[in-house]
């Protein structure tokens, strides 16, 4: 293995460039599948048998299909329809967002929906006694407790997340792996550990400190409770 090859400043500033990269699509797609998988949620707990339905089909299709088809398809699909796959950057990084967002709102919709169970029904009765609607007893009473129970298995969710961004290297896009993998065959085979090696030992830094504060909040939350 050649370390030297890391004092290299342009080295530095495209490993760098792809591990923006890659945070920015883990944050973006962790809002979007948030946002996406709430209403899901909330669309499979509801007594309307056509909206529960509909939510169980996008669980259940997303949730089935192998996320490599789902980056391919949204990778190739996408660039008919918007002029992003011009740009280097912009272009898979507006891809990978909605591909990782449209496909993690499956799993963070299952996650929500548990955590919204988990209150009990005496609060959604609090609620209506408060005179709320069901809109307004979600927001402002159950959802609240909810995310606070699931929090753990959300941010366990997005360390799953982050390591399945590295996928997105298959489609040539800018990220930590594609970056690194792209050095290591620029500056030669001696090279190629080096790379592969810091690779691994960040993902594994950033995904063991993540677990353990979900640990922390594990403990934390039975606390509460």
């Amino acid at each position: 293995m050649d370390f030297s090859v890391l004092q290299n400043e342009d080295v530095i500033s495209t490993l760098l460039y792809g591990f923006k990269f890659t945070i920015t699509v883990t944050v973006l797609s962790i809002i979007g599948g948030i946002l996406i998988g709430t209403p899901l949620a909330m669309m499979r707990l509801s007594s309307n048998k056509f909206l529960s339905n509909i939510a169980k089909f996008y669980v259940d299709f997303f949730r089935g299909v192998p996320l490599i088809q789902v980056i391919f398809i949204f990778y190739f699909l996408l660039p008919k329809y918007f002029d992003f796959q011009y740009d280097t950057y912009y272009g898979p990084l507006f891809s990978s967002v909605v591909t990782f967002a449209i496909f993690e709102a499956a799993f963070f919709s299952e996650i929500v929906r548990s955590g919204i169970q988990s209150v009990s029904k005496g609060q959604v009765n609090a609620g209506y006694a408060l005179g709320f609607t069901y809109g307004q007893t979600m927001s402002n009473v159950i959802l609240p407790q909810a995310f606070r129970n699931m929090l753990p298995i959300l941010l366990t969710q997005s360390i799953v997340l982050f390591q399945d961004v590295s996928l997105v290297y298959v489609i040539s896009a800018p990220d930590f792996v594609g970056n690194a993998n792209t050095l290591a065959n620029t500056y030669g085979s001696e090279t190629k550990a080096t790379f592969y090696l810091l690779v691994a030992v960040i993902y594994f830094c950033i995904s063991f400190a993540l677990s353990c504060l979900v640990k922390r909040l594990h403990q934390k939350i039975a606390i509460i409770r």
